[in-house]
């Protein structure tokens, strides 16, 4: 099947901001997690970009209410390790039709990244309707974004990529974003202090923005 909208709009629409996580430590991901979904970010991307990276994921699903994402997917095989985890979501830097074809076979949904109005309209054709803008700001930001949405009215968007919390406020005023992702609300430096108040606190500030 093609991406199951429906599934996907109520997982992204359950907050502001979907914290993109990059974290290999797997004694401290559950900490991690329950200070995020405590600040009000259930949606957690945890990217493939660590060796430990299926086994924090793993952890994190343990935390209720937490749901967990796999990022940076690139092919089937991340698929099906995401779906093993125990994800409810992945999410793709890009869009190759391969890999949009390869999602058919997997019972998640993929959110995948694109950076053109060419890109939009070819995962779109696919069934497609919920797309990452990525890199967000790399590629022009929220006026770029705000242009899509009138020869592209049927596509919502979840912008990534070099965003911080008023930068976030921009993005969600424009009438085709859904939510943001960022990283800005799991500084390094708190995780390397164990700050996981510091990053609840965080978390508060991003899901706030809902108001």
């Amino acid at each position: 099947m093609a991406q199951d909208a429906a599934k996907l709009k109520s997982i992204l629409s359950a907050a502001p901001v979907v914290p993109v996580i990059i974290h290999d430590d797997v004694s401290t991901a559950r900490n991690l997690a329950e200070a995020l979904v405590a600040g009000g970010l259930p949606n957690l991307e945890v990217t493939l970009r660590t060796p430990n990276a299926l086994k924090v994921m793993e952890e994190m699903a343990k935390v209720e209410g937490a749901v967990v994402g796999s990022g940076t997917v690139r092919r089937k095989k991340d698929m099906k390790a995401s779906r093993d985890a125990g994800c409810q979501f992945m999410v793709s830097p890009g869009a190759p039709i391969a890999l949009l074809e390869a999602a058919e076979d997997i019972s998640i949904p993929l959110l995948p990244g694109i950076a053109s109005p060419t890109e939009a309209m070819a995962a779109s054709l696919m069934g497609y309707t919920y797309l990452k803008f990525f890199p967000a700001e790399a590629m022009g930001g929220a006026p770029v974004l705000k242009a899509f949405a009138s020869p592209l009215p049927d596509i919502t968007f979840c912008p990534t990529g070099g965003i911080d919390i008023e930068k976030a406020k921009i993005y969600l005023g424009l009438s085709n974003v859904i939510c943001v992702g960022g990283s800005w609300v799991i500084p390094a430096d708190a995780i390397t202090a164990g700050d996981f108040d510091r990053i609840e606190s965080l978390a508060r500030q991003a899901a706030d923005l809902a108001a």
